[in-house]
């Protein structure tokens, strides 16, 4: 790493959607504990960013109708500057995380922090939040609800789409 570089701070923000009942709730449903019905974003060079049905969007930290996150995990630091990381968003807003592409179980914003939080730090996001779907589909009610999950798209209010409307 040049020691002359410069380095920018970026954090996980996470939310819990449910807020606080999959804790309570998913015993009872899933016949297993969730904490929660996680959902993130990246924050770096003063803005956070996420992915939804929209497409990629940001707003200032916290900013989103969802507030302040729950818990904040310290990713690490990048040289990645924020104009590289502005046209790597771009390039990935007009590809593989356009709002059309996004499913809630398999494509969604925590499939793209930890793909951001690769990038920008060689991190991955923790593990609790990326296993999530697989653990709601193992049991027999995740798969009941599966059609009717699948046909929803999260897009927390409040954000200004970088990149990626939904080209239906």
């Amino acid at each position: 790493m040049d020691k002359n570089a410069t380095q920018y701070n970026v954090q996980l923000y996470v939310y819990d959607l449910s807020r606080g009942m999959a804790r309570s709730l998913s015993p009872i449903m899933l016949g297993k504990q969730l904490d929660g019905i996680w959902h993130t974003a990246i924050v770096a060079y003063g803005d956070e960013f996420f992915f939804g049905g929209e497409g990629i969007s940001s707003c200032s930290p916290g900013g989103t109708m969802l507030g302040p996150p729950d818990t904040v995990v310290e990713l690490g630091e990048t040289e990645v500057s924020e104009e590289i990381f502005m046209d790597y968003l771009s390039a990935l807003g007009e590809s593989a995380y356009r709002g059309d592409r996004y499913r809630l179980f398999e494509h969604n914003c925590n499939t793209f922090t930890n793909e951001v939080a690769q990038f920008m730090t060689g991190r991955s996001i923790p593990s609790y939040i990326t296993d999530l779907p697989s653990e709601v589909l193992s049991t027999p009610f995740g798969q009941i609800l599966r059609p009717i999950l699948d046909s929803i798209h999260i897009a927390p209010p409040g954000g200004n789409v970088i990149n990626g409307a939904r080209n239906m």
